[in-house]
């Protein structure tokens, strides 16, 4: 019987945008909101599988912490309750069906989506004590508890996409009338009119160079470590100590799993074509000078460390980089395409196309200056991006949308909203039919 887990730290993050626009940070592990449970019951049976109570409390409890708010009449509690319940049917169908299907996921999957969810969460804190006393206020004793409970929920959540996945290959569509889009859009109709003024942008930032004086130094530096790793110098030491890289240091460099792509080139190149257990040379890269040493390598992935040292960037850099942004400018108005512009001038290291809207009292105050009085396909900036981890940069915007508050298109929004019908007609038969197939009792 699979194991009930009374918390869940599995959180969808969304994907940064830029570096200077917030984003909501990794989920920290959450205490159980409910009061204690005396005795679990069962409330279904799933094949040969139970599901009892406290699932249901888990699910309700991991709703809560995404921001829902529990009703306040019992009806609408009960009602809350079943729906949870009937999700869980849903998924424990899945993982059954996938079994029947043969479907597996490797350990060295599931592992990799571990360890970045385990660094993540692991980041919010600045010791390991208050990591450890945060995970045993959710419940867990130890963190190797804490990596049992995710390694059972991302491996379950896995086989269940994957299940998903193959069954929609033989799904039929259903039709849906205009009528249900109608009613749809009218239940939701309330909520458009009160959306907040959103922007859609592209831009394009422009970092501070170094001189080749500085590069220089930097460059010293990085082959002195490299000297040193060679020697018989840990690694993972050297990388905590050493290396100017916030997002990996305190980890001892630790980048994860990571397919072709994920990084510049200059880096991706090197690291794939490390063996486990290579050291790289120094290898240079917008970012500064790198060494690479690669722990594992499976199909189309490598997990890997690095130690990054930078090179010092000063004001006159700064400078120098405030009159490249304003030629940036300038010619994205004289209509100089977007792609050239940032094959030239942009930095890797930040978002190009932020298509997503935006709601603009969110944005930071120096894009909410930039992005005022601007329409559709106007030019900002450039403006100044400060960094607290370095030199500041600039940034020069293209927007792309511009919407006041509780403006939309209502055919866009209409057809939006068929597709998410007709996908949701779908899943809901695959699953119904899925039951059928399927011993299920509900006991709640």
């Amino acid at each position: 019987m699979r194991r009930v887990f009374l918390v869940s730290l599995i959180a969808a993050l969304p994907a940064a945008a830029h570096a200077q626009v917030t984003a909501p940070s990794a989920a920290k592990p959450v205490a159980a909101a409910s009061a204690a449970i005396p005795v679990d019951r069962v409330v279904a049976v799933v094949g040969n599988e139970v599901i009892l109570w406290s699932d249901v409390v888990n699910s309700i409890n991991q709703q809560r912490a995404a921001g829902l708010e529990l009703p306040k009449d019992s009806a609408a509690q009960a009602a809350l309750a079943r729906d949870a319940l009937n999700a869980l049917v849903d998924e424990e169908i899945l993982v059954q069906k996938a079994h029947l299907l043969k479907l597996d996921v490797t350990p060295d999957e599931v592992n990799r989506s571990v360890d970045d969810q385990i660094k993540r969460v692991r980041s919010q804190f600045q010791t390991d004590d208050e990591y450890k006393n945060e995970l045993k206020t959710a419940g867990f004793g130890t963190p190797d508890e804490y990596r049992r409970t995710l390694y059972e929920q991302f491996y379950r959540r896995a086989l269940q996409q994957r299940a998903f996945e193959e069954l929609k290959k033989t799904a039929v569509g259903r039709n849906v009338s205009d009528e249900e889009v109608q009613d749809a859009f009218d239940k939701n109709k309330t909520q458009l009119q009160a959306a907040p003024a959103t922007v859609t942008f592209r831009q394009i930032v422009v970092a501070p160079k170094a001189t080749e004086a500085a590069k220089k130094i930097a460059k010293a530096k990085a082959d002195s470590l490299l000297e040193e790793i060679r020697h018989g110098g840990d690694f993972e030491l050297i990388a905590k100590r050493e290396s100017m890289d916030p997002g990996s240091k305190a980890q001892g460099g630790d980048l994860g799993w990571n397919r072709r792509g994920a990084m510049v080139p200059e880096f991706d190149r090197v690291m794939f074509a490390l063996q486990p257990g290579q050291i790289s040379p120094v290898v240079e890269t917008p970012f500064g000078y790198h060494i690479i040493r690669v722990d594992r390598v499976q199909a189309a992935e490598v997990k890997a460390r690095h130690i990054l040292i930078a090179p010092t960037i000063d004001s006159s850099d700064v400078a120098t980089a405030r009159l490249v942004a304003d030629t940036v400018s300038q010619l994205m108005k004289q209509g100089v395409p977007f792609d050239s512009l940032v094959a030239r001038y942009h930095d890797p290291a930040e978002e190009k196309g932020i298509l997503q809207p935006f709601v603009r009292d969110s944005l930071p105050a120096a894009y909410q200056a930039a992005v005022t009085g601007k329409k559709a396909n106007d030019v900002a900036g450039p403006f100044e991006l400060p960094n607290p981890r370095g030199a500041s940069k600039w940034a020069v915007l293209q927007l792309v949308s511009v919407n006041e508050a509780g403006q939309f298109n209502e055919a866009e929004v209409k057809a939006r909203i068929r597709e998410q019908l007709v996908a949701e007609k779908a899943t809901r038969t695959l699953l119904d039919t899925l039951r059928k197939q399927t011993y299920v009792a509900l006991r709640l």
